[in-house]
């Protein structure tokens, strides 16, 4: 049987703040294994709700069958809905159109949360106060305050949350390559490129009618309102047309960050991680260069409204607390990490780890727990996505936190939001860590944060 705890209700949480503000203190090492949550019976097994169907759902929640029981789906397009449900229950699972039934529910235990990226906050710390652990896939936040928040009610309700960011549980490539930095095999780290591609384009887009299966006003959510978008592509399928929702919504700095907050998500993060193993500090200190767009800007607010809105292509750099290493990040380079160390330098990506110190481990191979160190000493069964949900699980049953931790990732994400600042006020941002806050512009901290949608407001009743 699982050894999780009952989850915490709303009520339930403000009587135990303090017990459970001891057990998020758990430290993040530990080292004993156990029995794979895969090889539960059925019956033993959490049960788990999808919070959104789309793509990223469908491709995300096969993998979390594997570990839990899929129960309830929720989507505001009951296409999507109707689909999901199909394609990933048989028809079997409870759906619904309203996420908070989801979590009235007391019999479910973990939500999968795969909305854009502008409902992630909002359903997560709700989720959380429903005393519900969670999988919210990256961005996990559309701005630097919500991050601030969704890190103290993680730390004040004690529940598991794991983001996912799964290339942290890529151990033939990126904790590979992690290994290798921190067993100074490339020596002092002092440069890193970050190649995550450009953003889209789109021509002007015409408002239409919102298609009749999609709630459009619940689909917004907390972002302004706005008239739905949609225009054909002439080349690629209906639902692959230029549009302000489904599929393409990370175009627009509305409802996404870009490209920033997309692949930057990824490769920003193993990047920010390479400093830390190098054991050199990865506090940011500023984040300046240039950026494309489409659009015109005022205020960092888009003129334009008609079009893709964020950025196109970018040349950014980014100082630390150590003087001693710097990160570019392209759009106009390979896809992955380029490391450069005082004794050498290798390239890091989903389909490749290259460099002579990876051809040095032929006859210098490293040592047994050089990975394990990395990946905090916690078993490792499998690799990527299926690696990434039964560290989830782990984490569950022991009450730690897991290998894409919010805290870390909100560290790393920040710098991600920080770059799309400065892109939108094409101007050098200062971050002073100690504080999380940008420093002597008062305009880009204003930034840091975004109103919320009247009704849409983050219910922490």
């Amino acid at each position: 049987m699982t050894t999780m705890k009952k989850p915490t209700t709303r009520r339930q949480f403000l009587a135990q703040t303090a017990a459970v503000s001891a057990a998020a203190a758990i430290p993040y090492h530990f080292t004993s294994a156990q029995e794979s949550t895969k090889s539960k019976s059925k019956n033993e097994q959490l049960q788990f709700a999808l919070i959104g169907v789309g793509g990223n759902g469908t491709r995300t929640a096969p993998v979390g069958k594997e570990f839990a029981n899929l129960v309830a789906l929720c989507d505001v397009d009951a296409d999507h809905l109707r689909d999901g449900n199909q394609l990933l229950t048989g028809g079997k699972a409870d759906t619904y159109s309203d996420y908070r039934e989801v979590l009235s529910r007391d019999d479910i235990d973990v939500v999968q949360i795969s909305t854009p990226d502008h409902w992630h906050a909002k359903i997560l710390i709700e989720a959380m106060l429903a005393g519900k652990d969670a999988y919210c896939e990256k961005p996990l936040t559309l701005t630097i305050e919500e991050g601030k928040l969704v890190r103290r009610m993680q730390k004040e309700t004690g529940r598991v949350v794991q983001v996912g960011t799964q290339q942290r549980s890529s151990f033939d490539k990126f904790n590979k390559a992690l290994a290798i930095i921190a067993e100074g095999r490339i020596g002092k780290l002092k440069r890193m490129v970050v190649g995550i591609d450009g953003g889209g384009w789109s021509p002007e887009i015409p408002a239409v009618a919102v298609p009749d299966a999609l709630d459009w006003d619940r689909w917004l959510g907390p972002t302004p309102e706005m008239p739905y978008r949609y225009l054909r592509h002439p080349s690629k399928e209906a639902d692959k047309g230029y549009t302000n929702c489904h599929t393409q919504f990370r175009w627009w700095y509305e409802h996404s960050g870009g490209k920033l907050t997309d692949w930057g998500a990824h490769h920003i993060d193993i990047a920010m991680l390479g400093i830390a193993a190098a054991g050199q500090n990865n506090d940011p200190v500023s984040v300046d260069g240039t950026a494309k767009h489409a659009v015109d800007f005022k205020d960092g607010i888009p003129v334009q409204t008609d079009r893709y809105n964020t950025a196109q292509g970018f040349d950014l750099h980014v100082a630390f607390a150590d003087g001693d290493v710097e990160m570019s990040i392209r759009h106009d380079v390979d896809n992955g990490i380029l490391f450069e160390g005082e004794l050498g330098r290798i390239f890091v990506n989903r389909g490749k780890l290259v460099g002579k110190p990876v051809e040095d481990l032929a006859s210098n191979p490293l040592p047994e727990d050089a990975i394990s160190k990395i990946y905090r000493g916690m078993p490792m069964k499998q690799n990527d996505r299926p690696a990434h949900w039964e560290n989830f699980m782990y984490a569950i049953e022991n009450r730690v936190q897991p290998i894409s931790d919010v805290h870390s990732h909100m560290k790393m994400l920040n710098v991600c939001h920080l770059a799309g600042i400065c892109c939108r006020l094409g101007r050098k941002i200062n971050w002073d860590q100690s504080t999380e806050q940008v420093v002597g512009d008062e305009l880009a901290h204003s930034m840091m944060s975004r109103p919320y949608r009247e009704g849409y407001e983050i219910d922490m009743s």
